[in-house]
């Protein structure tokens, strides 16, 4: 029988308990039991005034960022509309049912200034990182490093014309005036001036897949602990490949520094594998490199190369096929040269009339009246890598790298981090701190939680 449920009079007091409503397997549940932000305020405290009206707590922004970035909620102006709807994001960021969510306008607002200037979301990253390593998910044995494109928020038409007229910028936006103030270090070392500079964000470089695609680009370099996958460190840099291969050096100091954590290994592909940064990991720093060297001592066309060539440490020589040497200095100097170059090698050169009656001519220097090599002031680092390479431990590093590819490939397809939505070398700082502390969020949840599915939100592989 169908009536209608009429009422007197409507219900004053409700008994309602936001915890009661949030299942006890809830991702959120667990990273909020590993996630403290109760040094955030007292980092803050110098860049907050003491007058005027009362200003937003920054915990509850930042618990907001962080929910945005665990479940790929790209626009603060939809996350504001998710928090104030979703049960579980209201309990997360300690609001009442009755609480009011802060404007969209308040996060931008704070990024440019607060945020930046005191480095809070660096602050962040590395509690959480303290947390891992507290937890035990740290091993410190070895590490990874790589990094991956990220498209920037820039017109792939819209390119910068240098004529040498400053009012072409347009209209002086944050990652504009960003850009012009630091032009004396837009360019690494050994870098070529950019072929194209975006207009909307200058400090993005002009870059390509190997699809052919063409866009403006930041990179995001990632230093794994491959115990469990823990980021340890995070670098924005534009794409450029000296670019990515200095900001590893840039990330085990940092490491060092903060945590006194040291790995005994560095794990990464061929781009890392150059002789400088192989020298300073083997030379400065002790680390074992498991990584490709990045070589051309072949020979090419059924000629000689350098591989053929003995290396006599102790003499200071090569010996060619022919069994005759190659000498650093064929005459002596009343001044001692160390013979470097500023390509930072040695050059190492045979005798021109070995070199002229030698049957081997013809498929060692055929064009040239001697034959001479240049050596790196760091190939005994290479060395050290070449002979790592065939070793049942540098086959499993190669396993092992596989996790920071993971993690770039869980950023872009679960959490939506394909395209910046920040433009400036900071704002792209900004998205990349935010997305690694989410991941380790998301791992330790994974790994020491109340075990949330699998397949909730996509969890971490």
């Amino acid at each position: 029988m169908m009536g209608r449920d009429e009422k007197d009079q409507e219900q004053f007091f409700y008994a309602f308990n936001l915890d009661d409503h949030i299942p006890r397997d809830h991702l959120l549940r667990s990273i909020d039991h590993f996630l403290d932000l109760s040094g955030l305020h007292d980092h803050l405290a110098p860049y907050y005034s003491h007058t005027g009206r009362p200003s937003i707590d920054p915990e509850l922004m930042i618990r907001m960022l962080i929910v945005g970035y665990c479940y790929g909620i790209r626009s603060e102006r939809q996350l504001c509309e998710e928090v104030k709807l979703n049960l579980a994001y209201r309990w997360f960021c300690r609001l009442s049912i009755e609480d009011t969510v802060p404007e969209h306008s308040t996060f931008s607002k704070n990024r440019h200034g607060r945020f930046r200037d005191a480095d809070a979301l660096r602050f962040v990253f590395e509690q959480v990182l303290e947390r891992c390593i507290v937890e035990g998910l740290v091993g410190g044995e070895g590490f990874a490093v790589d990094a991956s494109l990220v498209q920037a928020d820039a017109s792939r038409r819209r390119h910068h014309e240098d004529d040498g007229n400053d009012g072409d910028w347009g209209g002086g936006s944050h990652a504009v005036v960003e850009y012009l103030n630091s032009l004396d270090r837009s360019i690494p070392e050994g870098g070529k001036q950019p072929m194209k500079v975006s207009q909307t964000d200058p400090a993005s470089r002009w870059t390509a897949l190997r699809s052919g695609a063409t866009f403006y680009a930041y990179s995001t370099n990632y230093l794994i602990d491959t115990e469990a996958g823990i980021i340890m460190d995070v670098e924005a840099t534009p794409a450029n490949r000296s670019f990515e291969v200095a900001s590893t050096r840039t990330m085990i100091g940092r490491v060092a520094e903060r945590f006194a954590i040291k790995p005994k290994k560095i794990i990464g592909d061929t781009a890392y594998g150059s002789a400088k940064l192989l020298g300073w990991l083997v030379e400065k720093q002790g680390i074992t490199p498991h990584v490709p060297v990045w070589d051309k001592s072949a020979g090419k066309a059924e000629l000689y190369g350098r591989a053929d060539f003995t290396w006599k440490a102790e003499a200071d020589r090569y010996l060619c096929p022919g069994g005759k040497s190659l000498l650093r200095n064929r005459r002596k100097f009343k001044k001692k040269r160390t013979g470097i170059t500023k390509a930072k090698t040695i050059i190492y050169r045979a005798s021109q009339s070995d070199c002229g009656h030698c049957p081997m001519k013809a498929r060692c220097c055929p064009t040239d009246p001697r034959r001479k090599i240049a050596r790196s002031i760091h190939e005994d680092a290479r060395d050290l890598a070449r002979s790592l390479a065939t070793t049942k431990a540098f086959a499993q590093s190669a396993r092992d790298r596989k996790k920071v590819e993971m993690l770039f490939g869980h950023m872009k397809k679960i959490l939506k981090v394909d395209r910046l939505r920040l433009r400036g070398l900071s704002g792209a700082h900004d998205e990349f701190l935010l997305t690694a502390t989410a991941q380790n969020l998301r791992r330790m949840a994974q790994w020491l939680g109340t075990d949330p599915p699998r397949a909730l939100a996509g969890a971490l592989p």
